[in-house]
């Protein structure tokens, strides 16, 4: 796998084991994965971004998506959360959403 890398110092509070199964997971990532993840850490940061993508990409390095009230949902990634609303009626991230995503990524040890 190309351009994603994992660092092997995890954020506070994470176990380094936690750390090193994130890794093993990222490199099975796909294509469309790895697209996400390069629009998530662009600068400047992308308004395009179906919020979809985005959950299937934390999906895809191991977190779960929790569907909570209306429209909430938790994103967990590593032993961090991240809750938040999904957009609507449009399907595409906010500017702020896709700067939050970034943030969890970045805490969690995932760069691309």
């Amino acid at each position: 796998m190309q351009g994603v890398k994992v660092y092997g110092v995890g954020p506070a509070g994470v176990a380094p084991e936690r750390v090193i199964s994130l890794y093993a997971i990222v490199t099975d990532v796909n294509a469309r994965h790895r697209k996400t993840l390069a629009a998530i850490f662009a600068k400047p940061t992308s308004a395009s971004i179906v919020f979809a993508d985005i959950e299937s990409l934390i999906k895809g390095l191991g977190g779960t998506v929790t569907e909570r009230e209306g429209s909430r949902v938790r994103i967990e990634l590593a032993g961090l959360q991240w809750r938040c609303h999904r957009p609507h009626p449009g399907k595409e991230a906010r500017r702020y959403q896709v700067e939050e995503a970034r943030e969890l990524l970045e805490r969690a040890g995932v760069k691309p």
